[in-house]
This record gives C-alpha cells, structure tokens and sequence, in this order.
C-alpha cells in the first residue's frame, strides 16, 4: 500500500474549498467562504470564533442540515473517503445521530419539550440500530451515568423543563454519544485547549488562522486570535488585578464583509491602510501554522492602538460578614419540591410522600455594594436558590430578609417597593424578550411601573440606560431579532437597571456569550456596579469568571453550601475536597499550564434521598486519605464549620492543617 492510500484511510473528515451560501431576496449571500481542513482518526481539531463567524453553518453543512434556503456552492466534504456533497436527503439522515453526532450550544435545539427524555434517548438508539427498547432503554441510562447525571432512571421519566440547564447539556452529550459516532462536532477557547490537537480560527465566514493548538495558544500570529485570548478571564486574576480585553464591535452580517481587503480591519487593533488594499491570503509561519495577515510574522512588534489587560494593586481581602451594611441574608432556607412517582400507590394518594431538597439548610448574608458569586455542578440548586430568594419559587422555610424586611412570600404577594430593589438578569435573554415589542418599549414597561421618572420623561431615561449598556439611540425602535446575543443581554441588563434596583442578580448572564461579548458584559456590570453602588448574586458555571467578578463566593453542593468566603481565598488552599474537584475542572486556555486533575468517583447522589452525614463523602477523594482511621464519620456526622481568617469557612471533617497541605490546582506557565 503506498503513501498516499495510507493517508486516505486514516481520514475520517476532509473538507476543501468549503463555500456555503443562503439564499435572501437580495440574492445569495455567502456564510463561510473557501474553508479547508482534514481530520484524521483519534484527532481533534477546533473551530473557535464569535457568533457568526461560521462555525455552526459549517457543522450542518457537513451532513447538509442547513435549512431550505441553505446550500453549498462549491467544494467538497468526504467522509470516511466518501463525498457526502450532493447525497439525498435520506443517505445523509442515516449519517446524523448515528456516525455523526453533534452536541448543540444550545440543547433545547435538540430536545423536544413534549417529549419525555427516556423516549427521545432511546430513540436515538432504535432508529440507527436493531435494539430491542428495553436494552435501548437501560444504555442510555448507563450513558447517563456516564455524564455524571443524578437520579438517571428518574431522569429518564422526566421532560426537559424538569431538568437545569447544565443537566440538559448532559442529555444533548449521552443522546450524541449513544451510537458511538466517528466524528464527534463541540465551543469554549479552555475546553479546545485542552482537548483539540489542530485549531482553526474562524471569524466572519472564514479561517484567519490555523495550526497546532499549543502553537497558537503559545504563539498566536493573528490580531483576531489574540483578541480573543486576552477576552478570557484567568483562572487566577480577579477585578482588583486584572482588566479584560474585548475586541470592539461586532462581526459584520455576510450581506456587509468586504472581499477585498481583510475583513477584520475595522475592529484590529494593528490595522493599517496597506490591510485595506487587498484580501490577505494565509502567511506561513511554520509549516503547519498560516495566519491570514500581512503582519503575522512581525504582529508583536506592531503599535497597537488600544491597551491590553493591566494590573492595579490588588485590594485586601474583606470579610463576607459586614451586618453594618447588610443588605440581604436568608437563615435556613429551604427549597423542596413534592416528587411525583409513577407508582400505582402514590397515584391514589397512599404512602409516604418524598421531597427533592433542591435548597437544604442554606445561609448566607450578602453586604451592600458587593457581589456574591455562586458555584456548583448543575441540579445542586444555584437557580433554584435565587429564584426562591426573588419569589419565583415557594420557600419551604427558613428566614429571608431583604433591605430589614421578611420576604418569605411568593412576588406576586410582595410589595412593588421590594420589586423595585430587586431585579435579575437571566440566562437566555430570547425567553425574557417579547419578540412582537420593540427594544425601548420593553425597557420603558418596568420604568412606568415602578415610576423610576415622570411619564413625560420616560423615552429619555430609556435611551440614557440604553447608552449605559453600551448601545446607540436608535435600537431604542428596534425588535429582538434585530439584534446579537450579547446585545440581547445588554437590554436584558438595561431592563434590570431600569427601577435603579439595590441587589441585582444574574443567573448564567454570560455563559452563552463569546469570549469577546462576554468580557464586555462583565466589564458592564462592573462599570454599573461602581457608579449605581448595586450588590449582585452571579451565578455561573464557568469559575473563572466567578473569580474574577465576585467579591465573595459560596460553594454548593447538592443542595448545601460546603464552602464561603471572600473570593482570593476560595480559590488558594485550603480548599473543600468539591472546590478542589470543581477547580480542577476549570478548561484553562494555556496548553502549557500545570493543572492537576481530580476525578470525582461515585455516582451524582440522589437530592431526593442525598447521603447521610456529609453530603459529599460518597465521593470525596480525601477523606481516606486525609482520615485514615476515622474515615468513616463523614458518612454518619453532619461535617462541622471550620473557619480561616478573613471570613472564610469551611463545611467538612478534614482539619484546616490537613486542608492546607493541598497543593495548588494550577500552576500557571507564565
């Protein structure tokens, strides 16, 4: 066999001169232009970039799922050495789900809300294989287990508004990895660093560079690749030491890009007028790593017209515990919800009647002016947390106080003042949106409301809030369509700021942004919180972000917080055994950096029956370790609290020497 067929059959993916367009009244208008790379067997390769930059129309222009106005122009895909260009619908049907999966950013792309889950994963099973449904029924539970989801024969029962958003994520994963694909299509600059070997920078419909990933992660030769590096908040820097980068603008709609100078001039921080006479074609900088600039050899030794992140002399930590300006505390809350069975026995009423405790005995206060970050795996009860808190959740008991006032109501029963103080920011700013309604009609509604200014001069107070956000007058008569994610969020922020609330809370503001929008939106928040003087709960997924935005930081875990305290202790040891675990996790976009990996052993326990004594001991990869001969109290005493200066404490049996023996999670290579 020569050369050339050895490489043949070692390729799963070659796509070359990729080009697909839409059609519009205007005529087509092209999404992704001339895109080429190969995957090869056990090989990752990343496409990275902002919304719409093209990395999703490539996806579904693989297996042609790109809608009845979408098609390929030119160019071909071969999959498994087979062209895939040109295939009926039916062929490329059997390819989807089975030896080409995809999991969605967004899973409720992929998961019918009408339908349980159990039906929509086995689903996926029997119609690319012969299976009976009961075996395809207990795989996909096992593949759920899998994905670390809790309670997955319950699950399998339940529809997806029943599930968190992080859970549902899991579903979309254990749905694309049940047949066991060849070609697995993934979106976060941390996870491709530590998982891809090839990358290709995407922005607006073409690849401006690509290469081994260590190399342009070390060595980035494009402005735009760069750009989205310095957005990414680290692992170790907060507000007071660090200040984001984010690239200016937005990516230009495929009706507007220019073919003939290089498309990201207007937003490059080294562009100059020789970048504006042609179209760069790629510069070589090794053999496998090109860079579409003119200046990619010499980039670094470019003047740049805008400044890169600075450090400011980092502030004294401050305690969590300041009642001289408390501003919110809740004593003992708890959050259950009654559990529905399928049983014959509980269908008539009969027998004992089980809770999900999605909130346990949780305390917290929160202090004026400062933010209070919350962190945890998915299901263990952030959002239900602050949806109780604001009154979309019945509170099961405990003491809520809110500005000195008891608020233990739903907010239908609260008082408009208490509103007024206290608005939330959610994670998908589409469901909060109305689509039929202009921009500054929806932002002016809460305004009128709470009567934040007279009627007369309520337009004006719309478009100054529309200008703290950011955004230009004239989206004031604008619909939602009109506009991107990240500008949907800053409405969504704008519409939250427009009673001049006291607490602020943001439920995953910025987990469905692009680097570069979201280092804007928390730059925003900041810049609200520094003038307005407004306290915020974030929540987040992504602990590098919680780090760098909060002040302090609550650790939960199933239901409880195991961990608090001001945000530069939370992240050094010592750590609660989870903190290290979830530390751990954190994708850190530095291929070069030093990160210990910590896997969690055991199934995710049950919130309907969680564990005895300490919640997470069924799991922990330190107490044997840490309690050799007494290893077994943390299965039946509830862990005591073990404090550190400056506020921070600690829910675990571990003592604090032992604690503070961990060595570091990342050591970073700079």
């Amino acid at each position: 066999m020569d050369g050339a067929a050895e490489i043949a059959k070692e390729t799963v993916l070659d796509v070359e001169n990729l080009t697909i367009a839409y059609e519009t009244r205007k005529g087509d208008v092209e999404a992704v232009r001339n895109i080429s790379f190969t995957v090869r067997e056990g090989e990752t390769i990343g496409l990275v970039g902002e919304s719409g930059c093209g990395k999703s129309t490539i996806a579904f222009g693989i297996v042609n799922f790109l809608g009845p106005n979408g098609k390929i122009v030119e160019g071909n895909i071969r999959f498994q050495e087979e062209e895939l260009v040109g295939r009926s619908e039916r062929e490329l049907k059997s390819l989807r789900g089975d030896k080409i999966a995809m999991v969605y950013q967004e899973p409720m792309q992929a998961l019918n809300p009408s339908v349980r889950l159990g039906q929509q994963l086995t689903e996926a099973l029997t119609f690319h294989q012969h299976i009976a449904r009961n075996d395809a029924w207990e795989r996909s539970i096992q593949m759920l287990k899998r994905v670390n989801m809790p309670d997955p024969e319950d699950v399998m029962y339940r529809y997806t508004h029943q599930i968190s958003g992080g859970q549902q994520q899991r579903v979309v994963i254990a749905m694309a990895m049940l047949n066991n694909p060849s070609l697995l299509i993934i979106h976060n600059l941390g996870v491709v660093s530590r998982v891809s070997d090839q990358l290709c920078v995407m922005y607006a419909g073409q690849i401006v560079e690509r290469g081994p990933v260590t190399d342009i992660f070390r060595n980035p030769h494009h402005p735009y690749t760069m750009g989205l590096l310095d957005s990414i908040p680290r692992l170790g820097e907060s507000k007071a030491e660090s200040v984001l980068h984010s690239i200016r603008g937005r990516v230009p709609p495929p009706n507007e890009r220019p073919m003939n100078e290089c498309i990201f001039a207007p937003r490059c921080d080294y562009a100059t007028d020789e970048c504006r006479k042609a179209l760069p074609a790629f510069v070589e900088i090794s053999p496998e790593h090109v860079s579409r600039c003119i200046y990619a050899r010499e980039i670094e030794s470019q003047p740049r017209t805008a400044k890169k992140r600075h450090i400011v002399k980092k502030c004294e930590p401050t305690s969590l515990r300041s009642p001289e300006r408390e501003l919110l505390s809740f004593e003992d809350l708890k959050i259950y919800y009654p559990k529905e069975s399928q049983s014959v026995v509980s269908l008539l009423g009969l027998g004992e009647k089980k809770f999900v405790k999605a909130v346990d005995d949780v305390s917290v206060r929160l202090s004026k002016g400062k933010t209070l970050g919350v962190v945890g795996e998915s299901g263990c009860g952030k959002s239900t947390l602050v949806k109780g808190i604001i009154g979309l959740e019945p509170i099961t008991s405990g003491d809520v106080e809110f500005l000195g006032i008891d608020i233990d109501r739903s907010v239908s029963e609260r008082d408009t003042n208490l509103i007024k103080e206290m608005q939330m920011v959610f994670q998908n700013p589409d469901s909060t949106l109305n689509p039929s309604y202009s921009i500054g009609k929806q932002i002016s509604r809460p305004i009128r409301r709470f009567k934040t200014v007279p009627n007369d001069q309520v337009q004006g107070e719309v478009i100054r809030l529309l200008k703290a956000v950011r955004l230009d007058e004239v989206y004031y008569d604008r619909l939602p369509r009109q506009l991107s994610g990240g500008e949907k969020q800053r409405v969504g922020i704008a519409r939250a700021l427009a009673s001049r609330p006291d607490l602020i809370i943001c439920d995953e503001p910025v987990s469905a942004l692009d680097v570069s929008v979201q280092a804007a939106v928390i730059n925003l928040l900041l810049e609200i919180q520094e003038i307005y003087g407004s306290s915020m709960i974030f929540i987040a997924h992504d602990l590098s972000v919680v780090r760098f935005f909060s002040d302090d930081i609550a650790v939960m875990y199933l239901g409880q917080i195991v961990e608090i305290g001001p945000a530069e202790a939370i992240y050094s040891p010592p750590y609660h055994p989870y903190t290290e675990a979830l530390l751990s996790a954190v994708p850190i976009p530095d291929p070069d950096a030093e990160q210990k990996q910590i896997r969690l052993g055991g199934n995710v326990p049950s919130a309907l029956n969680p564990p005895s004594g300490c919640r997470f001991h069924t799991r922990c990869p330190r107490r044997k370790e840490m309690l050799p001969d007494n290893s077994q109290i943390c299965e039946k005493e509830v862990p005591p609290w073990r404090s550190t200066k400056h506020g921070h404490r600690i829910f675990c049996h571990i003592p604090l020497e032992k604690l503070k023996t961990v060595e570091p999670i990342v050591h970073s290579s700079e």
